[in-house]
């Protein structure tokens, strides 16, 4: 018996990607109630592990993922410390360790989906933390979670109810030396982020987001790249104007690395054959010129960005 193993948190396994005609819900089945379990009792002992299956279980079936996940944190919530600070370090000591890559990371990470459930649900309001700001523990609880699934989805009602403090935050976050938590920064705020909970202000106006866009444009790793990509790509549904402008002054002097963000950014206004976007896809083309790109229009957007 392999002691290590019992004695370690410990995560289901899961496929690499989606397989067909298995829901993802499947990711949130009795394995993974098993292992959540498993991992709490491991650091809380006081942890009424059967009863917690038993309950997580109930009506778990007809679920979603995403129902899943904020089912198995609402039982959490029962079943762990009532004062969330405390109850979010149990949860913090419970997870397995960092992941080290940014490619082929599986499925296996929604397990942490009930846990990014937990904060976005309790991890705002000070009456679910004996009256104290719970701002900052779940800053580093979405920190810590990050680096094992996404806290994308998390992060978005402290956008909504505190966008100021949570702004500043990701921006010091944008030179964090984990490309999962510089990710988070774009992929967190962008507004239209699919599966996620919209955020109407950033859709109204994007202004908020692009010194954070601006200090990852360069970053060394594609995975955080394309996310700036994808991220400009969702402005551009409702201010195309504005992210033309963003792409023609990043042009200039622009890495071959920006020259592809930029194409990536604009690739569905090109499908479209909006004029503005298939110019800048054509002048961030060139690889070789290495003088400033002459553009085919004019400088018309810096107002506006």
């Amino acid at each position: 018996m392999n002691f290590s193993k019992i004695n370690s948190p410990r995560i289901p396994v899961a496929p690499n990607s989606i397989q067909k005609g298995i829901p993802l819900k499947c990711l949130l089945g009795p394995e993974a109630v098993d292992c959540l379990a498993h991992n709490i009792l491991l650091v809380h002992q006081q942890f009424d592990e059967e009863s917690f299956r038993q309950v997580a279980l109930d009506d778990l079936e007809p679920l979603g993922i995403l129902g899943r996940g904020q089912h198995l944190a609402r039982v959490l919530r029962q079943y762990l410390p009532e004062k969330y600070a405390t109850a979010i370090e149990i949860i913090l000591a419970s997870l397995t360790p960092p992941l080290t890559r940014t490619d082929d990371l599986g499925l296996a990470v929604f397990f942490y989906l009930p846990h990014v459930c937990f904060v976005a649900e309790y991890g705002l309001e000070s009456r679910e933390n004996g009256g104290q700001d719970p701002f900052e523990i779940s800053m580093r609880a979405q920190y810590e979670l990050t680096k094992r699934f996404s806290a994308e989805f998390s992060i978005r009602p402290f956008l909504i109810q505190q966008q100021d403090r949570t702004l500043s935050r990701l921006l010091e976050w944008t030179s964090d030396p984990n490309p999962h938590i510089r990710r988070l920064c774009s992929e967190g705020t962008r507004a239209r982020l699919p599966w996620a909970t919209r955020i109407p202000a950033f859709i109204a106006n994007p202004d908020p987001v692009f010194p954070i866009l601006e200090a990852l444009k360069d970053d060394k790793d594609l995975y955080v790249r394309r996310s700036v990509a994808n991220h400009l790509g969702d402005i551009a549904k409702d201010h195309p104007e504005i992210v033309f402008g963003i792409c023609e002054r990043w042009l200039s002097g622009a890495s071959n690395e920006v020259k592809w963000l930029i194409r990536h950014a604009l690739r569905h206004p090109a499908k479209k054959m909006n004029k503005a976007a298939l110019q800048l896809r054509a002048a961030a083309k060139n690889k070789n010129n290495k003088h400033e790109p002459e553009l085919l229009l004019p400088l018309v957007f810096a107002d506006k960005v």
